[in-house]
């Protein structure tokens, strides 16, 4: 059934091309209803889609303008009586489509065409077109779509309808031409040619709009991030890379809430010197903390079906290259960026592993907890600022490392 409300159609009859409008079937109170442009005794239709626009503006005395629809339409650019490609009906070409072989096209110009003549022929009380119907129930297979004609059965099935159409067609044809009243208007040229106007307006800029809601949406998948589509993202688990001491290891994390959560057990991460020993790793152990969370599984399903790829983003890649000899050199020379980060990564394994090593660590040695402090942007000691030799500070930073290394099961 279609489900459009009032739609501006062509239609290719005995007595030429004309355009009408028609509203499929809707249902109003309870019951259903279907209609066309028209007077009490016929369907109207036009020789041009500027006579269609100008007639609906002038006149107000027709079936349509019940319709529950019929506001939102008038209220619509002067395109609106254009008719869509799929829009066109040929009802004397179709014995052509039932010639040929049931193609997707020629099964779907079929169809459309049975379902408006038929609309045509119970609006209009098209007796001789209404009995057609009524007596070719095999006609309603062409809505069922071309691979309802496929193999031996449907061969057969479509040869029955070009045999139906070819016996009664033409009575059809003269049945509808009976009803549907070609409206013979008496608009001056001038007003044509500024309908005509108005409709190729609207019909650019609607054009227009479609290019720039395009450009748009393609403007917006070329910004997304690849990531974001990802199992990682989907299931809220990612890998992480981290980079120090010249080597580097994989392990997954997630947060539940703000605490962070880590491949691993017992405070011990369980690291991978390559993303495809982690991801082999996956299929064959449950046994950590991330096995518990209920997206876990969607992690081993796409793994199972080899298809996890362990890419890491951007923002879990975690490198301390440098950062000691930095900080021995000067604050200045220090990525406080690339600081953070390792600090924040740090901080994350101790919070998980529930270790106060790190605290301690810091309470014992409180002019490097000032140093971090004053590079990390924190409180810190009141007026304090680094000062030379900066090598004590480079040493506390690779006691850090130290303690985020022997977290890792393999380093």
């Amino acid at each position: 059934m279609n489900n459009r409300t009032i739609v501006p159609v062509q239609l290719s009859l005995k007595s030429g091309d004309v355009y009408t409008l028609w509203a499929p079937t809707w249902t109003e109170r309870g019951s259903e209803w279907q209609a066309f442009l028209g007077d009490r005794d016929n369907i109207l239709a036009f020789p041009t889609t500027e006579d269609l626009l100008l007639y609906i503006e002038t006149n107000d005395r027709h079936d349509l303008v019940d319709h529950p629809h019929w506001a939102a339409f008038s209220a619509r650019p002067d395109d609106r009586v254009v008719p869509g490609k799929k829009d066109h009906y040929d009802l004397v070409g179709l014995p052509d489509a039932l010639a040929g072989r049931a193609s997707y096209e020629n099964v779907s110009t079929a169809a459309g065409v049975f379902e408006i003549t038929e609309a045509l022929a119970n609006v209009g009380t098209a007796e001789e077109a209404s009995i057609f119907f009524a007596s070719h129930s095999v006609l309603r297979g062409a809505q069922l779509g071309s691979e309802h004609f496929s193999g031996p059965e449907g061969l057969i099935e479509w040869t029955a309808i070009g045999r139906a159409v070819l016996s009664g067609w033409a009575k059809v044809l003269d049945s509808v031409d009976g009803v549907v009243r070609v409206v013979e208007t008496d608009f001056t040229e001038d007003r044509r040619a500024e309908a005509q106007s108005r409709i190729s307006g609207a019909a650019a800029s609607a054009e227009a709009a479609r290019r720039e809601a395009e450009e748009r949406r393609q403007t917006e998948m070329d910004r997304a991030d690849p990531y974001d589509t990802s199992v990682w993202a989907q299931a809220g688990i990612d890998p992480v890379k981290i980079s120090l001491q010249g080597k580097s290891v994989y392990t997954l994390r997630t947060y539940l809430g703000k605490d962070p959560v880590f491949l691993g057990r017992y405070g011990d991460i369980f690291t991978f010197p390559t993303a495809k020993q982690l991801s082999r790793w996956i299929l064959e152990n449950d046994e950590h903390d991330l096995a518990g969370l209920s997206t876990w599984e969607d992690i081993k399903t796409s793994a199972t079906a080899g298809e996890l790829e362990v890419s890491v983003h951007e923002d879990n890649a975690y490198s301390f290259a440098g950062l000691a000899d930095d900080i021995a050199t000067g604050p200045e020379a220090v990525d406080k960026v690339q600081m953070n980060r390792a600090y924040e990564l740090m901080a994350d394994a101790a919070d998980w592993a529930n270790d106060d090593s790190l605290n301690s660590y810091l309470l014992a040695n409180p002019r490097f907890q000032d140093y971090l402090s004053y590079m990390l942007g924190g409180s810190g000691s009141s007026g304090y600022v680094p000062s030379k030799p900066f090598t004590d500070k480079a040493n506390s930073w690779k006691d850090l490392e130290n303690m985020l290394v022997k977290r890792f099961t393999k380093f």
